[in-house]
């Protein structure tokens, strides 16, 4: 980031401010030569997403240079993963902000870059620094580290040809446990293309985060309520579960209640609410033996009171509207849900908003840098989908469950219902990876560990170490 020290109005005794651009410079240590240098800071709202900091210093003394990208807000209450196919140059051009916990992979060639420095780039600008840390030490790993230097090289032809266009299509990921990082999404998505997934942390990511709560009172709070394997679960009674809050890692409680759901199966749902920062979260499981073959729902909704059906979609579950242009991946957006058609929709919507919108852009324009062609299809979508909610659009929407564990009510039952169609359907070979199936083994899995275990203490660690200190660099 290049500013014109000119600009910059002094206010304070170590800031100054460009009053045109908003940036504002901090004199501060440089930790390659320990001399002054300068540190310029600036606030940046970036559509679809939220504010972010952009950092630049640099040194005069030494001509030590540095940038890096901080969120300007706080720890999400959920991390996320974004997941992209990068099909074309097109795809390479997205935008990318990687927070400094951040991990970056990409997923056909089974290499990540670890966490790091921030960075506000696009998928080439990542792709491109991975290759270039790989690279740049070839000559001396071929003098030094031989093993290393041949198993690097075909990584980074492939690298190379992804740079040059030719290696299409490729899939990336992003995970961050603080929720502030973001793959761009485009309004041509579909399908398994770009994936957004939100999940809980866990306990240790707390505590490397430093907002871990204290474990000790949790453990002794957690005692209290007994063994939970002597405990008869008994439908509609609801159970409290201590837990930490993932918003703000303080101790709150989870209820439990098993539901019997009529012509269907028995249920759990979950609700989470904490006192101390209002954090609220609801969730639904089912439970009994994976079936044979998955199962489609298709409900052509005409009026009012198809939008009040029950409807639960499970975690594993996708959705398909083609009069709304809608498809949701499975494990995208929300986890499992037991409400209306009505509920479904309305909560799509206003996590769909909060995505591609400014959280904090009331007025819904998504920013002044959105373009204007982008503001217009977001715009005719959501307008469609308010149709869909308010009744005065007629659709069909299509559950698509891998394990079967999706419902819509049957107004008609035990009468067959002429707008509700279910259809079994032979799982793809996608779907048995995604869901674990093609490993899952119930008989003689002792001696398989036993034989992994002994597989995995192959001389291998000393050559991962290389290549992690090799892009982190």
């Amino acid at each position: 980031m290049s500013t014109d020290d000119s600009q910059f109005q002094k206010i304070g005794d170590l800031v100054e401010r460009n009053e045109d651009t908003g940036a504002m410079q901090v004199e501060s240590l440089c930790m390659n030569c320990h001399e002054n240098g300068v540190t310029t800071l600036l606030l940046l709202r970036v559509p679809y997403f939220r504010d972010i900091i952009l950092e630049s210093f640099e040194c005069q003394h030494c001509n030590f240079k540095n940038n890096s990208v901080k969120s300007a807000g706080q720890i999400q209450e959920k991390g996320t993963k974004y997941t992209l196919e990068v099909e074309n140059s097109a795809d390479m051009q997205r935008q990318v902000i990687r927070s400094d916990v951040s991990i970056f992979k990409i997923e056909s060639i089974g290499i990540e870059m670890p966490k790091g420095d921030g960075q506000m780039t696009n998928v080439e600008g990542v792709v491109y620094r991975i290759y270039e840390h790989l690279s740049s030490d070839q000559d001396l790993r071929k003098e030094q580290a031989p093993e290393l230097y041949a198993a690097l090289e075909p990584i980074i032809q492939k690298l190379k040809d992804i740079l040059d266009g030719n290696g299409f299509p490729f899939v990336i990921s992003l995970d961050d446990p603080t929720g502030n990082s973001w793959i761009a999404p485009n309004t041509e998505d579909r399908g398994k293309k770009y994936v957004r997934q939100e999940y809980p942390r866990t306990h240790e990511m707390n505590e490397e985060l430093g907002i871990s709560a204290d474990v000790e009172a949790q453990k002794h709070e957690a005692t209290s309520f007994g063994n939970p394997e002597d405990l008869d679960i008994v439908d509609g009674q609801v159970y409290s579960l201590p837990t930490e809050c993932p918003g703000c890692t303080k101790e709150c409680t989870t209820n439990v209640k098993k539901l019997s759901i009529p012509y269907f199966k028995d249920v759990i749902v979950w609700g989470t609410a904490c006192d101390a920062c209002g954090y609220k979260s609801s969730e639904i499981k089912t439970g009994g033996e994976i079936p044979d073959k998955g199962k489609k729902i298709h409900l052509q909704v005409e009026n009012t009171v198809d939008l009040s059906r029950d409807i639960l979609k499970s975690d594993t579950c996708g959705l398909i509207c083609e009069e709304l242009t809608l498809e949701i991946a499975p494990g995208s957006l929300f986890g499992g849900r037991f409400t209306t058609v009505e509920g479904l929709l309305t909560e799509v919507r206003d996590q769909l908003k909060s995505q591609i919108y400014d959280l904090d852009d009331s007025a819904g324009t998504g920013g002044d840098s959105m373009v204007s062609s982008d503001k217009d299809k977001w715009a005719a979508f959501f307008s469609k989908l308010d149709q869909a909610i308010n009744g005065e659009l007629k659709f069909t929407i299509t559950l698509v469950d891998p394990l079967a564990n999706s419902y819509v009510q049957d107004l008609c039952a035990p009468a067959a219902d002429p707008q509700l169609k279910t259809e079994e359907y032979e799982r793809t070979e996608e779907e048995e990876e995604d869901l674990g199936l093609k490993d899952m083994k119930t008989e003689g899995y002792e001696a398989d560990a036993k034989k992994k275990g002994e597989a995995e203490k192959k001389p291998t660690d000393a050559m991962d170490d290389l290549l992690e200190a090799s892009l982190g660099k």
